[in-house]
């Protein structure tokens, strides 16, 4: 099925697009253009939306707004935006009477007329993703980044051809309900996240296995075998497994051998690169790069794949070096939005650094991060709502004493930073790094991280 063979579909239906955001406004205007009877449902207010609002009902788009924004929900076809749970009484209710429940993501899976590889997990998304869509780049593919970062491509998807490669990183959020695999799948690893939203982890770990469930014989997903979840879901594919790991060699799959980073097929193995060919900091990025190696073997060149580890400095809010003021280095990590993901940026340091830590409550425990705030941590700021939660794991932690790390409380986040700062010397490491969502005092991890960068930017000299 083509785009094309989608709208012409739907082209006399009701449609009700849900979130009227990034990634589902241009979504509405195409269904607008198509001639397609189509409303908008936000639970901000006209006020809120702006000049956004005047330009949907410019194109015939009814609007649905404010705190009843799902009470009214009758239209034959739903788009479901990735936030909203697929059970709410709303959609239930609407489902139970005829509508059909979908997303722009799923839509795209169907009408996609290229190759997908998809990437999801619980750290390393991203990271992966984007050395995946350069590395096949680099190699002369037409490729067309997608999901939870670079743009909506279902609006795209009558452009591409069969050629090309789309290379996705989707959320739990998004594979909840999804019915279609890529052809090839990627999971970095799995840790408890996102608790706030799933009922518990057997649920989060179900939505994440919606990315290789419905492969078939001829598709690839490959696994971190030092993860024991995603070990384990990796005998129960349909398609051919594949690992990674730095821990131990593999008869199928990516590995170190001392430094050497080794691909191993059909009994045979050759080098790729070294580790230090990579010039990202971090083990956990060795392991990125296994990940995404094991994904475009026979793709792309060992040689371009070495070439291009030698060069890539990273993604924004990963580690990234924002400024050296006064001999201490300042780096947003404002992607670690878990324990697991601050836990791989701590041990990308070798000197013990400064963290700024707290955010949103999430309800995810920090016990396995007390531990290595002990070991990695010399002045600890907390900020935001968990703030007591953190302090409290690392006092219970072994190898904690009084004042080691000292732990400090500032509000707001500016005081945070503004704290770090102040008791920082020179040679010292500032890291955001914070193991928490950003949702208590700002939009999302960008937004937080973005804020970092101003805030330190902007000190003289």
């Amino acid at each position: 099925m083509t785009l094309r063979d989608y709208l012409d579909s739907i082209k006399n239906r009701t449609v009700a697009v849900i979130g009227i955001g990034v990634s589902n406004t241009p979504l509405i205007e195409l269904l607008a253009r198509t001639g397609i009877d189509v409303t908008a449902c936000d639970r901000r207010d006209r006020a809120a939306l702006g000049d956004t609002a005047n330009k949907l009902e410019a194109l015939g788009v009814k609007l649905q707004l404010g705190d009843d924004y799902l009470d009214h929900l009758h239209h034959d076809v739903i788009f479901r935006t990735p936030g909203l749970r697929p059970d709410v009484p709303q959609l239930l209710r609407a489902v139970e009477q005829g509508s059909e429940l979908t997303s722009e993501m799923e839509i795209f899976f169907r009408v996609c007329p290229c190759p997908i590889i998809a990437v999801t997990g619980s750290d390393g998304k991203t990271t992966t993703t984007t050395i995946i869509a350069e590395l096949l780049k680099a190699a002369g593919y037409t490729v067309h980044v997608g999901g939870n970062i670079g743009h909506p491509l279902l609006c795209e998807a009558g452009e591409m051809r069969p050629t090309d490669y789309a290379v996705l990183e989707l959320s739990s959020f998004q594979l909840m309900t999804m019915t279609c695999s890529p052809h090839i799948a990627v999971l970095t690893n799995l840790a408890p996240n996102h608790l706030d939203v799933h009922r518990d982890m057997a649920e989060y770990v179900a939505a994440k296995e919606n990315i290789f469930r419905h492969q078939g014989p001829d598709d690839i997903a490959v696994f971190n075998h030092d993860n024991a979840i995603t070990c384990e879901q990796g005998s129960r594919v349909s398609g051919r497994a594949r690992y990674f790991s730095r821990m131990q060699e593999l008869s199928d799959g990516v590995f170190l051998r001392g430094s050497a980073i080794i691909s191993r097929q059909q009994g045979r193995e050759r080098q790729i690169m070294t580790t230090g060919d990579i010039k990202l900091p971090g083990v956990h990025n060795v392991e990125n790069y296994m990940a995404a190696i094991a994904a475009v073997d026979g793709l792309v060149s060992d040689e371009v794949i070495a070439d291009f580890a030698r060069s890539f400095g990273g993604v924004e809010h990963r580690i990234e070096l924002v400024r050296t003021w006064r001999g201490v280095r300042f780096y947003n990590d404002s992607i670690a939005s878990s324990p697991s993901r601050t836990i791989a940026g701590l041990r990308s340091f070798q000197e013990k650094v400064i963290l700024i830590a707290g955010g949103y409550d999430k309800h995810i425990p920090f016990d396995v991060l007390g531990p290595e705030i002990v070991e990695h941590v010399r002045l600890l700021v907390l900020c935001g709502a968990t703030a007591e939660k953190i302090e409290a794991a690392v006092k219970a932690a072994p190898g904690y004493s009084e004042g080691h790390p000292e732990i400090l409380h500032a509000s707001p986040f500016e005081a945070a930073v503004l704290a770090a700062r102040d008791r920082a010397v020179p040679g010292d490491i500032v890291t955001l790094s914070p193991a928490c969502a950003a949702f208590d005092q700002f939009k999302n991890f960008m937004e937080r991280g973005k804020t970092f960068k101003a805030i330190v930017n902007g000190w003289a000299e």
